[in-house]
């Protein structure tokens, strides 16, 4: 990790949360000397271990000039909505979850002069009591979304590359969602309806549900205007459940705990958009229902 220094008038970083991934964000910030504060709905800090290290994040106050929102899909536009209020006029916002359909709802939100970045990634992390642990050595994405975000580009790649490198910056974050969204869309419903590892959807009977829907969302994309390669995307679908294979999915825990998943924001999206181009999606729609049907207060 780049260690920051004086020199680099560094942004002064919140992040939303005490999730898994936000922790760990803010953990390899704070260790890397990045100040750091957490956007808490209650409380006021948060003591955790990373790396053997004690770590306490302080909760945020006064105007927030850099922002990291890494919270589960359906709970973006609430927290931009609570934060706007406390953004500086040129204030950075960079959005992190699963699934699509955040950005238009969230872009309309905010002033002219404040940057909206979205950053997807590869990392594994998991709250194990007060300690954080990196369970999954991954990569990053991030694009900007705006002409405001172009602004402050060299200082919020060098935080987000320490936070949650490596880090790749592209011009258009499009397809890269599309890539995730498909791989979502085939291995977290999969894990959650059979309550297993990630490491499990390898097995000869998962092949055909993971082929069919990933033949879908690539119709789909392609009626987008974002062409995805089958024989790519199933080679990249089985590298995940091989890399991840002792890992749950976060939608496996998700229905394991009772709680609220992000379905509707992985086939539930692929669904959306295929009724808008009059394509038929039966097996991302069978995703959604039945596991819709999981989730308290269906």
């Amino acid at each position: 990790m780049a260690q920051n220094t004086p020199a680099q008038s560094a942004l002064n970083w919140t992040i939303v949360g005490q999730g898994a991934i936000g922790l760990l964000a803010a953990s390899r910030l704070q260790l890397a000397n990045y100040p750091v504060r957490l956007w808490l709905k209650q409380g006021l800090s948060v003591d955790t271990q990373h790396l053997n290290q004690q770590l306490q994040f302080h909760q945020a106050t006064g105007e927030l000039d850099a922002v990291l929102i890494p919270v589960k899909s359906y709970a973006v536009v609430d927290a931009v909505h609570q934060l706007l209020p406390h953004l500086s006029p040129d204030a950075q916002l960079v959005l992190s979850h699963n699934g699509m359909g955040t950005i238009e709802q969230v872009l309309p939100l905010l002033q002219h002069r404040q940057g909206l970045w979205f950053l997807t990634t590869t990392h594994g992390a998991l709250k194990q009591g007060s300690t954080i642990v990196h369970t999954g050595k991954g990569e990053s994405v991030m694009a900007p979304l705006n002409d405001a975000a172009q602004a402050q580009a060299v200082q919020v790649f060098q935080a987000m590359d320490c936070a949650l490198g490596p880090l790749t910056l592209a011009c258009d974050i499009t397809p890269f969602l599309w890539q995730k969204l498909a791989i979502n869309a085939a291995i977290n419903p999969l894990t959650a309806l059979h309550n297993c590892r990630n490491g499990e959807l390898a097995q000869a009977e998962f092949q055909l549900i993971i082929t069919a829907v990933l033949e879908e969302v690539c119709q789909v994309a392609d009626a987008a205007g974002v062409p995805l390669t089958l024989p790519q995307l199933k080679h990249k679908v089985q590298q995940v459940i091989g890399n991840t294979a002792q890992n749950y999915s976060s939608m496996q825990q998700d229905v394991a705990h009772q709680r609220r998943t992000e379905i509707d924001a992985i086939n539930g999206f692929v669904v959306q958009q295929a009724q808008r181009y009059g394509i038929a999606v039966p097996h991302n729609n069978s995703l959604l229902q039945q596991v819709r049907q999981l989730q308290p207060n269906h």
